[in-house]
């Protein structure tokens, strides 16, 4: 079993709990700002030292020939394996960067106390693999988003139902799973019930109208951070993808693909910034989940490069939309805005994150996109088209917002509109990984090779007699 040289894994989670209280003690916006940074900074310190760590001593028992794969079953409660390694991280830098982007009047609104107790509910989740853990902490990962939603009035029918059902659906199937799973065979009913919250989390068609009505809804940083980590397929990968049988895989894997082209179509008919973001996030996530479900090497890995790519690319996609939205207030999309002028700097950022989360030749989600797209034609024959389409119909749609908000007229401003360092650093940090991943991407796709068979061997080791 691997053990972490020092406890960062935990520290990654206590600084984050710890940090909130003592934000909460802020009298002033900016100081509860500067704090914040100050706490997801040394978050992502610890979570950066535990990847680190993790890597090191994997890299130390493979030379001395330890089988990493034994003891799959018994793990700890919390611990790192092949696929979270480098997840913690990326969450982490997440909500570093967010805190750091948020300025003007979204201080005053947006929860930094409440984020912090999310992000430290998040890391832990991406931290352990014990399915009620993840049954519980990903019920926990709700009720900040819901508080700030009662605190500024806003109606949260829609996030609460779909939501509930997400948490009776996950807790009913792994109690008929712990009943009869493992004495009387598998019970396909908790597969279905846990399948079923899985499509709920990810925002899979039909039950995709939540994502649409939180970013209505909710601030666009609590939002972005509630959809970003891509927490639905975690719970994909540790609820459903040990235990499914193939055909069950095989199913969602073509829901997933339909959403993907239907979600891409969808983003390409919106008239309001953030709609079309929602869609583009959830097309993208569909993706992702598509590939999970091949259960073949080439399919996992592109699915695990672009779940990265993903975080990375609509991280940054997000915060820009966020930044300009300080600015702007709501963007429509019905008619042209013409800011490059004003704001250079958000449009370069703008077009290289949009066309870094549709895997532009040149950035991370390159491969991952050509790896996807050859698993899930080697799974699904004649299918793996709607990869393609959906890559297509993302790029079309990313151009065409691009000039609506950025060309076609002059913006008249009497105020200053340039992004200050803090939203340039976030969002620039982003784009250089981006781009830095795609220049040298042994190590990113590397990883991913590594923990797709992981996952393929514990998905062998559980369902063996």
């Amino acid at each position: 079993m691997i053990e972490l040289h020092l406890p960062w894994l935990q520290l990654a989670i206590l600084i984050p709990l710890l940090g909130a209280a003592w934000v909460a003690r802020q009298r002033t916006p900016k100081a509860t700002r500067r704090w914040s940074v100050l706490v997801s900074g040394l978050a992502f310190l610890a979570a950066l030292c535990a990847c680190v760590d993790f890597h090191t001593l994997q890299t130390r028992q493979a030379a001395e020939g330890e089988d990493l794969v034994a003891g799959l079953i018994d793990r700890n409660l919390l611990t790192l394996d092949q696929l979270s390694a480098p997840l913690l991280p990326l969450a982490a830098l997440l909500y570093l960067l967010t805190a750091l982007a948020t300025l003007g009047d979204k201080v005053r609104r947006f929860s930094f106390g409440w984020t912090l107790v999310s992000e430290a509910v998040v890391l832990a989740a991406l931290s352990t693999s014990e399915p009620w853990l993840v049954i519980a902490l990903l019920a926990v990962e709700t009720a900040p988003v819901l508080l700030e939603l009662g605190a500024r009035g806003k109606p949260a029918r829609i996030f609460v139902l779909h939501m509930a059902l997400f948490i009776a659906l996950m807790f009913s199937g792994q109690v008929l799973w712990d009943i009869r799973g493992a004495e009387a065979g598998p019970s396909r009913v908790a597969i279905v019930l846990l399948l079923a919250a899985v499509l709920i989390r990810g925002g899979i068609a039909p039950f995709h109208c939540w994502v649409t009505d939180l970013f209505e809804h909710a601030t666009f940083g609590t939002a972005l951070l509630f959809v970003t980590p891509l927490m639905g397929a975690y719970g994909a990968i540790r609820l459903v993808l040990p235990i499914a049988p193939a055909e069950v895989l095989h199913g969602i894997g073509l829901v997933s693909l339909a959403t993907a082209a239907y979600a891409a179509g969808m983003a390409l008919v919106q008239q309001e910034a953030r709609r079309f973001f929602c869609y583009l996030f959830l097309s993208h996530s569909a993706l992702v989940l598509a590939g999970l479900e091949t259960v073949t090497p080439i399919g996992l890995t592109g699915s695990l490069c672009i779940w990265l790519s993903v975080g990375l690319a609509l991280g940054g996609f997000g915060l820009t939309l966020r930044a300009l939205e300080a600015r702007h207030g709501r963007l429509s999309l019905t008619r042209f805005h013409g800011v490059y002028d004003h704001t250079p700097a958000l449009a370069i950022c703008f077009m290289l994150t949009g066309m870094a989360s549709v895997g532009f030749p040149g950035t991370i989600g390159f491969l991952g996109t050509e790896m996807l797209v050859d698993g899930a034609i080697a799974t699904y024959p004649y299918v793996g088209i709607a990869v393609a389409l959906a890559a297509a119909l993302h790029g079309i749609a990313v151009v065409k917002v691009y000039f609506l908000l950025f060309t076609g007229t002059r913006h008249v401003s009497a105020v200053p509109l340039r992004i200050g360092w803090r939203e340039r650093f976030a969002v620039l940090t982003l784009a250089g990984l981006l781009i830095g991943g795609a220049l040298l991407p042994q190590f990113g796709v590397g990883s991913r090779h590594d923990a797709a068979l992981y996952l393929i061997a514990e998905r062998e080791a559980r369902q063996a007699p």
